[in-house]
């Protein structure tokens, strides 16, 4: 678990603004969940027999003897919330979530065990146009961001019933090739086979690219549906490969899963992963609603942004300089009245006295643009000296009463 330091955080908040304004042209809401649930809604939700809820979840008991979860993952909170109060009987919903999440797995470039999601839900559209425009709303998002090299896979896993008769066949055939699963492969065969077409393992692949495809029983329903999705993304101009082995690691996906990844972040390339899952609000005790969704974990795209060169250095736009015991008594409250008329600015003031050249490097440091100078003199005049910082431009001084005025006119080069 990594602490997040003032030099990296402005990579951070220029994310999450652009994200944020991004869900918001879309008319999506946000929703705030707690980060500890209780563990019985993880269990019911992700599976008791995925990786997840046997291997990675932060679970304890509380002094009444609750057993409590740290949440894994949004989207079972999302939809708990949302029944518990009732957004979602005869309504359509949007919404989304940001925050931290835990999960107990090996560290790696990009994964860390609080890492933070971005989770964008819908609620009540069955549809395959919701599923095309989650799509949308992603691929614009790297285009905002100005990331390049992430690809689309798509692959729809059908419905339950589809996936319980595709199930029987792929158990049989796996059965046949027990000799080439490995130990995790042998464990998910009983408990969930669809798994093991997602093994990452070299010394399987022949052998799983040979298994039946999910593809070959579909029911109609969720082939119709998938055609409607491809047909809008290839109208939208968006580029897509079928991977009919991307099954997704939770229980609760039908119909529609894609993931979107980047072969820039070593072996774990998923950076943004959804799909539908209309089963999942029903399983937690609401009525039958469909949904659809995606998250996209922050520290693996800010960790592409970085590899790209992307920098945001702190902002401020002027330094103000304090030299002498009367600048001091009364510079702090001068600043606050530019503040009331400029709120816009962002100005850092010195405190803890100092000489004036090393003030002078402060503002330099400061990255502003202006430094203003209030010293003895300017005290006794009533006037403050500018300093361009970026610029070469002659210092210059004004009277306090004409400085808003001032900064004003200067403020267009800020």
């Amino acid at each position: 678990m990594h602490d997040i330091l003032p030099e990296q955080t402005p990579l951070w908040q220029f994310f999450e603004t652009t994200i944020k304004s991004l869900l918001s042209s879309y008319a999506y809401s946000e929703i705030r969940m707690p980060v500890v649930e209780s563990t019985d809604l993880f269990c019911r939700s992700i599976g008791e027999v995925t990786d997840i809820v046997e291997k990675e979840m932060y679970t304890f008991a509380d002094r009444n003897g609750d057993s409590l979860t740290l949440r894994p993952e949004g989207t079972a909170s999302c939809v708990r919330a949302c029944i518990q109060h009732g957004l979602l009987h005869n309504q359509q919903q949007r919404v989304w979530y940001m925050g931290p999440m835990f999960r107990h797995e090996r560290p790696q470039k990009g994964r860390y065990r609080q890492f933070h999601q971005i989770g964008v839900e819908t609620f009540g559209i069955d549809s395959a146009d919701i599923d095309a425009e989650l799509i949308l709303i992603s691929a614009r998002m790297w285009q905002q961001l100005g990331l390049q090299n992430i690809r689309l896979e798509l692959n729809t896993l059908g419905s339950s019933e589809a996936r319980s008769a595709y199930r029987e066949v792929l158990v049989d055939y796996l059965n046949q090739h027990r000799e080439l699963l490995d130990e995790d492969s042998l464990r998910r065969l009983q408990t969930n086979p669809l798994r093991v077409l997602d093994s990452k393992n070299p010394d399987m692949q022949a052998m799983i690219e040979a298994a039946p495809s999910l593809m070959d029983y579909l029911d109609e329903d969720s082939r119709q549906h998938f055609e409607q999705l491809k047909g809008i993304l290839d109208a939208a101009g968006i580029v897509y490969r079928i991977n009919p082995r991307l099954v997704r690691g939770l229980d609760y996906y039908c119909k529609t899963v894609f993931e979107w990844v980047t072969d820039d972040l070593g072996a774990q390339g998923t950076v943004c992963a959804g799909g539908r899952y209309d089963g999942l609000v029903e399983q937690l005790g609401g009525r039958a609603t469909a949904a659809a969704g995606f998250a996209l974990g922050i520290e693996r795209l800010l960790s592409l942004l970085e590899d790209a060169g992307k920098t945001v250095q702190a902002s401020c736009d002027v330094f103000v300089i304090l030299q002498g015991e009367q600048a001091q008594l009364k510079g702090l409250a001068l600043v606050e009245k530019i503040r009331n008329d400029l709120p816009q600015l962002v100005i850092q003031t010195n405190c803890g006295g100092g000489s004036f050249k090393s003030q002078m490097k402060k503002a330099d440091k400061s990255a502003a643009s202006l430094a203003l100078i209030i010293g003895e003199d300017e005290i006794a005049s009533d006037t403050v000296s500018i300093k361009y910082l970026r610029e070469d431009k002659p210092q210059t001084t004004v009277s306090q009463q004409e400085l808003v005025t001032c900064l004003q006119a200067i403020e267009i080069n800020l």
